[in-house]
């Protein structure tokens, strides 16, 4: 693979990190003007929608309809997987609506020993001293980073709760995403991906929702939540991560955690400490370890 085409994929995967990193601040930016959570999820979900079936047509006329059609089996596989993105993008933002942003995307981080775990479990094999040490450094950046050492520091434990619980989800999600109905083409698999996670959406918005939905959220807030979150990173992460390979492109993808901090700190005038910092970087460091192989070639 030529060196154009790794620095185009790194420049693609940047720009889906950096575009999803701002979503949490446009939330919360939500939530301050009345909004609900089932309004947000429900206004980012609708108009995802929307626009990936418009990118789904405009492949279909580009490509002269004889792109590989999904079949029935993956569209259930990948709607049964896309009930995991509906229930990752509801947690973070009920976790965001209790703690600040800077939080919950330290919170949300935590996929990186979830999944070590998970790859355990499934594959029944103890991980690598490389992963155990990642996972003890990212451990260690969670504390720095939440500031959870200071006394004077009071996080409200639902926020946390829901935080982890993005985490897990975010977590199931990364590992079906990238086993399921591979064969069809990105634009396909996110379209049943959405519509899966709408379903989530959409029941809990049913169950929650107790005043009249505010239908001005879709022109407000919707149009900006739906492409820089279910639109714009999925089709640029696409298009990025075959020419980085997963190594390469999940270090690039960290940058997802200081731009979010940035924004929560320009946007939302979160305080954040130079301790914090510290906690981030050990983050970001502990995704580098996992990905960097350091092994010599013979």
């Amino acid at each position: 693979m030529s060196q154009n085409n790794v620095l185009k994929g790194v420049f693609f995967v940047a720009l889906g990190a950096t575009t999803y990193g701002m979503l949490a601040t446009f939330v919360k930016m939500a939530y301050s003007e009345g909004y609900t959570t089932a309004e947000v999820t429900t206004s980012q979900f609708v108009l995802g929608i929307i626009g990936i079936l418009l990118i789904n047509s405009f492949q279909k006329i580009k490509n002269k309809n004889t792109a590989v059609k999904a079949t029935p089996k993956n569209i259930i596989s990948l709607m049964t997987a896309g009930t995991s993105l509906g229930m990752t993008s509801l947690f973070y933002y009920l976790a965001v609506k209790f703690i600040p942003v800077s939080i919950g995307i330290v919170l949300l981080m935590q996929t990186v020993w979830m999944g070590v775990l998970l790859e355990m479990i499934l594959e029944k094999k103890l991980p690598s001293k490389q992963k155990v040490i990642a996972v003890f450094i990212v451990l260690t950046g969670t504390v720095l980073a939440t500031n959870i050492i200071n006394n004077d520091i009071k996080l409200d434990w639902r926020g946390i709760a829901w935080g982890l619980l993005a985490a897990a989800s975010f977590t199931t999600t990364m590992f079906t995403a990238n086993r399921v109905a591979t064969e069809i083409s990105s634009a396909q698999r996110s379209l049943y991906m959405l519509l899966g996670g709408a379903i989530i959406v959409f029941t809990f918005a049913f169950f929650t929702q107790v005043t009249p939905f505010n239908l001005a959220i879709f022109m407000k807030w919707g149009i900006v939540l739906s492409l820089f979150g279910t639109i714009i990173p999925p089709m640029l992460m696409n298009a990025g991560f075959p020419l980085t390979g997963i190594g390469l492109g999940s270090i690039v993808s960290a940058l997802e955690l200081p731009v979010s901090v940035m924004m929560a700190y320009i946007l939302l005038n979160e305080e954040v400490l130079f301790i914090q910092w510290i906690g981030i970087v050990l983050i970001i460091l502990a995704i580098i370890i996992m990905n960097v192989n350091f092994k010599r070639k013979a």
